[in-house]
């Protein structure tokens, strides 16, 4: 603890017997249960890998609780487009942006483009991600190694960057890792590694931004069904994925978001730095 805060105090000088009795504390803690309808009411968010599966599960979640949404995807125009009608049907605004965060340029733009749509941003969700497998480490080409990297970790870094000087006290930013950072993954190395990456980005970053009062957090999901997974693997074992988890099942894109939705949320007020693990019973030190 630094000079500074030691020499703060942050409550009254005062004393009780033991137990202690709440109404004679100055001031009384504050139990009075955080509003549940419509908690990002008035906030815009931005979410890379929109489009589909988690990304898209988390916007629809936040446009149910009154914000609006810009969407960044890579080219899943349909999806996209799908996912911004229901988020519409919902009442809210969205908006669309394509293009590769792979490159920086994308992530700048992605940002001016919701500033420029909505003249603000409340909440930063870095989503986006992309893996191959590979049996060995020698059949990793550095290609494939920079395009995971630039694509997962990258990105995160670039569009936080040009989104850091946009957001007011309050804000919230949360970042995509996976259950991978933590215990590994043999045919995913990179993924694994770009993604243990993201963990330290999201430590150092709140600790970075704690003075302005925005808060960074992050979600570490297991085996989720999304496009991804169906576009990765072989049949079999897409057909059995999941089925290896304590739970015995792949979980649901609905079933992270509600993650996202209490970091990006008053309800996580008092959590920066940390790191939430949908993961269907997977015990994980993190």
């Amino acid at each position: 603890m630094s000079k500074k805060n030691e020499e703060k105090k942050l409550r009254p000088e005062q004393e009780q017997e033991r137990p202690g009795k709440e109404f004679k504390m100055k001031p009384v803690p504050e139990s009075t249960p955080v509003d549940s309808h419509l908690k990002l009411k008035g906030k815009v968010a931005l979410i890379s890998g929109g489009d589909s599966g988690i990304g898209k599960a988390t916007a629809l979640l936040f446009a149910e609780h009154g914000a609006d949404i810009a969407i960044s995807y890579l080219s899943e125009t349909d999806d996209a487009v799908t996912t911004k009608k229901k988020i519409e049907k919902l009442g809210r605004k969205c908006l669309l942006i394509e293009g590769d965060l792979a490159r920086e340029e994308n992530c700048k733009k992605a940002v001016e483009e919701t500033i420029a749509k909505f003249l603000k941003l409340d909440i930063l969700i870095n989503n986006a991600a992309l893996h191959w497998e590979k049996e060995r480490i020698e059949d990793i080409t550095t290609d494939q190694l920079e395009r995971t990297f630039y694509t997962n970790f990258f990105s995160y870094f670039w569009v936080t960057k040009y989104a850091v000087p946009h957001l007011k006290k309050g804000s919230t930013i949360v970042n995509t890792t996976s259950v991978t950072a933590y215990r590994g993954s043999p045919k995913l190395i990179d993924y694994s590694a770009s993604k243990a990456a993201i963990v330290g980005f999201t430590r150092s970053l709140a600790l970075n931004l704690i003075d302005r009062e925005i808060r960074v957090n992050a979600v570490a999901p297991g085996p989720i069904w999304t496009p991804l997974i169906a576009s990765t693997f072989d049949e079999e074992k897409v057909a059995k994925f999941g089925s290896d988890k304590p739970m015995g099942r792949a979980g649901e894109p609905r079933e992270v978001a509600t993650c996202f939705l209490f970091l990006a949320s008053d309800d996580s007020s008092y959590m920066s730095g940390q790191c939430l693990h949908p993961n269907g019973g997977e015990v994980i030190n993190g």
